[in-house]
């Protein structure tokens, strides 16, 4: 009887084990399940790329081949994800005009993209300088700090002109705290300059290099800045992994429409 005995409850616990290691298990399941979808939300309403061919029709990056000129798709994305937001907020007063400064190019190649959104025509192509201490031919560092001599990412406002040290310039109004705020303490400004020289950068390997100002070739600087003057959104993209990560402007998708 005693042999029965220990027999029976040794079924019975390993029958107890079972199910209870099964709904352990199954509990488990659910919550890898549950944690893997939040994860799958997440990176889904993530926006380190959006799609704006999702966003508007007809595309302005296809119909004007933005992409056969060398601008990265990516910048361009990322470049009407933040001027639809910079419009909702009535950041910007010129919504027909978008200007992106793609960095992730080399200073030899023309970076420099003026847009004209609304009648899908591509107003400028053009070279322009970055920071001294943001690389050699590529741009490569970016900084917010005073007296970094470097470039600074993100969306800005363009301001009025004004006649300075380099001749006819425009102010500009960076929005991006941590990124571009200091814009205007630090002198960041669209001017000419002589090194700004395409024929210097196919004998250096490089174009000339600002103290942080996306600086243009004097024969283009005047037409392009009367052009993008007074309320239009300047982007300026390079690889700066915490900015797209960090910006407000990056964060959340723009529905059709806005």
């Amino acid at each position: 009887m005693k042999i029965k005995f220990r027999l029976t409850n040794k079924l019975f616990f390993s029958f107890i084990f079972l199910i209870t290691s099964k709904v352990a298990f199954s509990n488990a399941s659910l919550i890898i399940h549950l944690e893997n979808s939040k994860l799958s939300n997440s990176f889904k309403n993530s926006v380190f790329y959006t799609d704006t061919q999702k966003l508007e029709k007809p595309n302005v990056f296809d119909s004007l081949q933005l992409g056969k000129l060398g601008l990265a798709r990516r910048a361009f994305d990322y470049a009407m994800l933040g001027f639809n937001k910079l419009k909702s907020k009535g950041l910007i007063s010129n919504d027909q005009i978008l200007t992106i400064v793609d960095f992730t190019l080399a200073s030899t190649k023309k970076r420099l993209f003026v847009i004209d959104v609304k009648n899908y025509k591509l107003l400028f192509v053009t070279v322009v300088a970055h920071g001294r201490n943001t690389g050699q031919d590529k741009a490569l560092y970016f900084s917010n700090e005073p007296e970094s001599y470097k470039s600074s990412v993100g969306f800005y406002t363009t301001k009025g002109t004004y006649s300075g040290a380099h001749g006819y310039s425009m102010r500009l109004e960076g929005h991006e705290i941590g990124f571009n705020d200091k814009a205007d303490s630090r002198a960041i400004v669209v001017h000419s300059a002589d090194y700004v020289n395409e024929d210097i950068a196919k004998a250096q390997g490089r174009l000339g290099r600002s103290l942080g100002c996306p600086a243009l070739s004097p024969k283009i600087n005047k037409a392009v800045i009367d052009k993008i003057k007074n309320g239009s959104c300047l982007f300026v993209y390079g690889h700066d992994s915490k900015y797209i990560t960090d910006s407000k402007y990056l964060r959340q998708p723009v529905r059709r429409g806005q």
